[in-house]
């Protein structure tokens, strides 16, 4: 087998790890008194894992220059839309009965649910257009354009999280802090190159070059 479809074989297998885990739970009674909670607080907990993973692709490819790296994106933010659907499915199936109305109201009046819920809408059209056609479909330059939602979705997965737990929120300020340094690696990588053609533009021609055109 290659390297990289094994790896990718390991990475789908580890992915579901934590489903399989709150199935093997459930199934010897160990979610204990809440398990709605229980099942709310991983899958909510692995989306935003995975969200950060998704986005930590690409600065460790210009890290450590391994560019086979990047074939592992799409499956891992694929598999966050996963969690994030099951921890949606679970809050309105859960705990709200599929009753739209209380959904709406909750929306509305709750703030660490209507970011929570901007953030799952935030990931709906990533996971459509995540694949090749949609991507020959908008053009590349397009498709980044749409796929830079995933750092606003993860901003609101992060002050879900901060909204939510209200007292300890040291796990949520542990993922602000990761995605603060993803935000700044991002900022700094598109400012470095205009930093250098500016510089270029202003630095002054060599005194060889002014007698030559002399």
């Amino acid at each position: 087998m290659k390297p990289i479809p094994a790896l990718k074989f390991i990475l789908f297998l580890a992915c579901l790890g934590p489903l399989a885990r709150l199935g093997l739970k459930a199934l010897h009674d160990g979610l204990g008194a809440n398990p709605i909670e229980v099942i709310t607080h991983s899958t909510g907990t692995w989306t935003l894992v995975l969200l950060l993973a998704t986005l930590s692709v690409t600065p460790l490819r210009r890290l450590t220059g391994w560019l086979g790296i990047i074939r592992f994106r799409r499956m891992l933010g694929l598999f966050a839309f996963f969690y994030a659907c099951l921890h949606f499915l679970t809050y309105i199936w859960l705990d709200k009965f599929f009753d739209l109305h209380e959904l709406v109201k909750d929306v509305y009046k709750r703030p660490f649910i209507t970011a929570g819920f901007t953030g799952f809408i935030l990931l709906i059209p990533l996971a459509v257009t995540s694949t090749r056609r949609m991507i020959a479909r908008l053009g590349g330059r397009r498709w980044q354009s749409l796929h830079r939602l995933i750092y606003a979705s993860a901003a609101a997965g992060v002050v879900h999280y901060i909204w939510l737990v209200k007292a300890d929120v040291r796990v949520p300020l542990i993922f602000a802090c990761v995605l603060g340094g993803l935000l700044a690696f991002r900022a700094a990588a598109w400012l470095a190159p205009r930093l250098r053609s500016r510089r270029g533009r202003r630095s002054p021609a060599p005194v060889s070059a002014l007698r030559d055109s002399a």
